[in-house]
């Protein structure tokens, strides 16, 4: 038992201050689109979901950035405006007609640069590994934490916040808040760690939950511009029950457009569903349907909204911004104790040497 909480305690020392950070923009990120709603003029009007009106947006927004969209994030009945993705480090918001409500630059707004913090540390394909072993550090801390508790279970108050500066309180009120959020704490570092470790996750999961999977075959298509419009209504005809979500333009000459919906049953909130598209003719080249492949890449496909409380509704919100909270306050909690135990075992050294 030594051991373990040895290990617990160096473990959360070393990374207390990244997952102080990852719990206060997680619990940031939880209420993005509330922030998004308050802050664009217009986003907290509903948007129309029709093909037609999706793909006029579409067209608007290239003729005004010829060349230069990377993909487009439709809005909905909760969601009033769509997000302009560019190559460049830019952004928008546009309202459903396609005229611009909001346009940034690099970081400019603070759900942009809270969410980059948050996946990448804003540094990159570096700082996302950061993020993914911090991950998975959250979880082996939420093993080690609930091990350690057992023997001093009894001890256990409903309180979240220390009585006092001391290090016993600062220790009970992390034991106390560890435990409460033990099991959520476990699901945010575990998915989390998954996400960023894509392949070596889905790899997991297919290999213990076998099935059908995506076409690997490559499409091929012919050059040309996409009538959004025709594709759309298209790509809803293959799946008339699903919504549209996310339209890309095609990455290079001879690669199809695409567009992803969301069926029903799909946890995803912009689904997963795929519908490849040719650019000359806006025909459909291919269709995925996510709700057909095999258990365990469903259950990777159920990994992000877990994690981003993108289901549930404001209950499981409420519950995920929670833990956020918590996970600060622990790693706030575990810092200040574990610094101030060396300082106070030097000070009964020097008190024994001078009897």
């Amino acid at each position: 038992m030594g051991l373990v909480r040895t290990l617990h305690a160096w473990a959360g020392a070393t990374v207390s201050l990244l997952l102080m950070l990852m719990g206060l923009s997680g619990a940031f990120l939880v209420f993005e689109d509330d922030w998004v709603r308050l802050s664009v003029p217009g986003a907290d009007q509903p948007a129309q979901t029709q093909p037609a009106a999706l793909g006029a947006a579409a067209e608007a927004v290239e003729a005004r950035h010829p060349g230069a969209v990377r993909s487009l994030a439709f809005g909905g009945p909760h969601l009033g405006v769509h997000r302009v993705r560019f190559a460049g480090p830019k952004g928008e918001y546009v309202r459903p007609d396609g005229g611009v409500a909001a346009a940034w630059t690099g970081l400019g707004r603070p759900e942009v640069a809270v969410f980059e913090l948050h996946h990448r540390l804003l540094s990159g394909k570096t700082g996302e590994t950061v993020v993914g072993v911090g991950g998975l550090c959250l979880v082996l801390l939420a093993i080690t934490g609930f091990i350690a508790w057992v023997p001093a279970r009894r001890s256990f108050a409903w309180r979240l916040w220390p009585g006092g500066t001391g290090r016993r309180d600062l220790l009970a009120a992390h034991r106390d808040v560890g435990l409460m959020f033990c099991a959520p704490l476990l699901v945010m570092g575990a998915t989390g760690a998954a996400m960023i470790f894509d392949q070596a996750a889905r790899g997991v999961l297919t290999g213990l939950a076998p099935g059908p999977a995506p076409a690997s075959a490559k499409v091929e298509a012919r050059a040309g511009d996409v009538d959004w419009p025709r594709a759309l209504a298209a790509a809803q005809a293959r799946f008339p029950d699903a919504q549209i979500r996310i339209i890309a333009w095609p990455a290079k000459p001879g690669a199809p457009a695409s567009v992803r919906l969301k069926r029903p049953g799909e946890w995803h909130p912009n689904g997963r569903t795929l519908v490849l598209v040719d650019p000359a003719t806006s025909a459909v080249l291919r269709a995925e349907d996510a709700q057909a492949w095999g258990l365990g890449l469903r259950i990777y496909n159920g990994l992000y909204p877990v994690h981003s409380a993108a289901v549930g509704g404001r209950a499981y919100d409420a519950v995920i911004a929670a833990t956020g909270l918590a996970l600060a306050s622990l790693g706030g909690f575990g810092l200040w104790s574990f610094l101030i135990k060396p300082r106070r075992r030097r000070r009964r050294a020097k008190g024994a040497a001078a009897t």
